[in-house]
């Protein structure tokens, strides 16, 4: 199993476990991404978005609001104001050995490390949009993500993420 960390950082030697803003009520962990789910990850570290896929439970009508004009079976949401960020940036990602990781969640491949570990590998990622492309997932450029979180929050998709919400634009009136 290969497990990924992505970063706008060249030159990370170790990575040390720490508590995550957003989840506090945890110990300090390194977090880390299977390689099903490293597209999650393809695009600027605090660009926020909404990645949801196909299956599980969801409702026909579910099924038809948010893929009856798609045949991807994973859509990445972002906001219009990330485009230009997403199309230039350039990521480094770190394999990190899987010894000391434990599963968090398996549907969205994340895995969490109580101990310090140092990379096996660093490859530099460019052209990012044409490696989602390549992978067949659905990039949905909005201009803000609230409508979109809260119909989601609202429906029968169980296979979704949020990322960087606390980065989105305020939602418009």
């Amino acid at each position: 199993m290969k497990l990924y960390h992505f970063s706008e950082e060249s030159s990370i030697e170790t990575f040390i476990p720490r508590v995550k803003a957003s989840r506090t009520n945890m110990p300090p962990v390194v977090w880390a991404i299977d390689e099903a789910h490293e597209f999650m990850f393809f695009v600027p570290r605090a660009c926020p978005r909404i990645v949801y896929s196909r299956g599980g439970s969801m409702s026909q009508e579910d099924e038809e609001r948010f893929f009856g004009h798609t045949a991807a079976d994973r859509v990445m949401a972002v906001e219009t104001g990330w485009l230009d960020r997403i199309m230039n940036v350039v990521l480094y990602r770190y394999e990190l050995p899987s010894d000391s990781f434990e599963l968090f969640s398996e549907t969205a491949g994340y895995y969490i490390s109580r101990e310090t570990v140092g990379p096996l590998e660093i490859i530099r990622l460019e052209g990012l949009l044409e490696r989602l492309a390549g992978l067949g997932i659905e990039l949905r450029v909005t201009p803000n993500l609230h409508p979109l979180r809260n119909a989601i929050m609202g429906s029968t998709i169980d296979h979704f993420s949020i990322h960087q919400f606390a980065n989105a634009k305020e939602p418009s009136h």
